[in-house]
């Protein structure tokens, strides 16, 4: 392990730090799994692809949502997509399993904030998230908005990851060369590819994969770590 020389540091959100390193994906199917949904992991895998087609395309996601409400919106259009499909569900369930995800979200972030506080003392932060245009509100509720100085979010920008543009946007954000900038995410081939592209020194958080774990080639992470509490032992 080697500390970084950097100035700045810029945050994917979604897997990074609500879950840290564990993806949506597998944690909403840990949901589907843990309430006895009677589907198999291919259909869901199909409803979870629909539902962020659609959330990406629709406007389903309001700006005001909190997390909570994110999560029972998404859960509601993949039900949507499995009745349809000819599944017979109870749509209680999707409640619970948004409603669990929500408090794994919510505790996980309230277990980061001393790592942000700190780091906010001594670095600028940006955050650079594919996120629904209400991300802010997201952060507010969790209570952890004032730690960034900016917030790049796709559905507001205009670019998603893995586009490099719209890391080159956070490191415009804050305001620094890419060189001294370090870029912390849970995905390789959307977070560490991209702002490696850009010039960014990368950190990435390899935790629980969902459709990365066959990679032949790593070498845009300069290095890897596997909780995102060990952060500090990097800068």
């Amino acid at each position: 392990m080697n500390k970084f020389n950097i100035k700045g540091i810029i945050f994917d959100y979604g897997g990074t730090l609500d879950t840290n390193g564990g993806h949506w994906g597998a944690v909403i199917w840990s949901g589907y799994e843990k309430y006895q949904v009677p589907v198999n992991l291919n259909a869901f895998q199909e409803a979870y692809t629909y539902a962020e087609r659609q959330m990406a395309l629709q406007p389903i996601i309001k700006p005001q949502f909190n997390f909570l409400e994110v999560l029972e919106a998404k859960l509601n259009v993949q039900f949507d997509y499995l009745i349809a499909a000819g599944y017979d569900l109870d749509r209680s369930l999707a409640h619970k399993i948004a409603f669990d995800g929500y408090s794994l979200a919510k505790n996980t972030v309230e277990q980061v904030k001393p790592l942000l506080n700190s780091l906010h003392a001594k670095y600028p932060i940006v955050m650079v998230s594919n996120f629904y245009g209400n991300l802010k509100s997201v952060l507010d509720d969790f209570g952890i908005l004032p730690y960034f100085q900016s917030v790049v979010e796709s559905a507001v920008v205009g670019v998603r990851k893995p586009d490099p543009a719209i890391y080159a946007l956070g490191v415009t954000k804050i305001g620094l060369p890419a060189q001294d900038v370090l870029v912390v995410g849970d995905s390789y081939s959307k977070d560490m590819v991209p702002a490696k592209a850009v010039g960014c020194q990368t950190l990435w958080l390899k935790g629980q994969t969902w459709g990365e774990d066959k990679l032949q080639d790593t070498s845009a992470a300069d290095q890897q770590f596997t909780s995102i509490f060990d952060l500090i032992d990097f800068v």
